[in-house]
């Protein structure tokens, strides 16, 4: 049985997730695995050499040149053939997020995080900067946090929702850049909610919510 590769370090989710070609693409989309595109921008973006990207990660030196080499293999065959870049899935895991001063949740729990201001839900999924928590057991909230977020972009956020345990998320409008980023962190989206944050994850606990999923 071949040994299951090592996950490796990522910085947050990105706030990109698909690229084409102002014209038709062509052929089937390369797929990029995020820890492949966590070496483009380590090292191309951010200039590290690859004993500091193998450091960021949490692997081998050779193990970021194979990883790097194949995400410079796909990025030459989307751009010289015309071909559609997605990013998906890989052997990884969330670095720091700043999610430490957050109430671990409980087993057997659901997490509900609303995006938050002054009791309501704000409305634009990457600008805000407070989640309000609810935490459901057996069809009822048990307890509720109100936590700040450490950035704006809805890759950010959503590896901030990730690493604070978030089953769900009940929010305004949003992009499809964050839905994706959502849908990769694991998060169910309640989207094209208004008024009260407490009413909103009250109704999704009683299974009662009504949200737009075209939102």
């Amino acid at each position: 049985m071949p040994r299951r590769p090592r996950c490796r370090c990522i910085g947050g989710y990105p706030d990109h997730w698909a690229f084409s070609p102002d014209e038709a693409a062509e052929g089937e989309p390369i797929i990029m695995r995020l820890d492949e595109f966590e070496t483009i921008r380590l090292l191309d973006k951010e200039g590290l050499t690859q004993e500091q990207c193998a450091a960021r990660m949490g692997v081998a030196r050779t193990t970021v040149t194979a990883i790097y080499e194949s995400a410079r293999r796909k990025l030459a065959e989307a751009l010289i053939d015309g071909r559609r870049l997605v990013l998906r899935g890989g052997s990884y895991r969330l670095g720091d997020q700043g999610t430490e001063h957050i109430t671990e949740k409980e087993t057997d729990t659901m997490r509900i995080a609303v995006t938050y201001e002054n009791g309501a839900i704000f409305q634009h999924f990457g600008h805000t900067e407070q989640f309000k928590l609810y935490d459901v057991a057996d069809g009822k909230i048990v307890s509720e946090q109100i936590v700040g977020t450490n950035g704006s972009g809805h890759g950010a956020l959503a590896g901030f929702l990730k690493a604070a345990q978030a089953d769900a998320l009940i929010c305004g409008g949003i992009g499809l850049g964050a839905q994706e980023a959502l849908a990769e962190a694991g998060i169910k989206l309640y989207a094209g909610v208004t008024g009260s944050a407490d009413a909103a994850a009250k109704a999704l606990a009683e299974g009662t919510l009504a949200y737009d999923p075209n939102a």
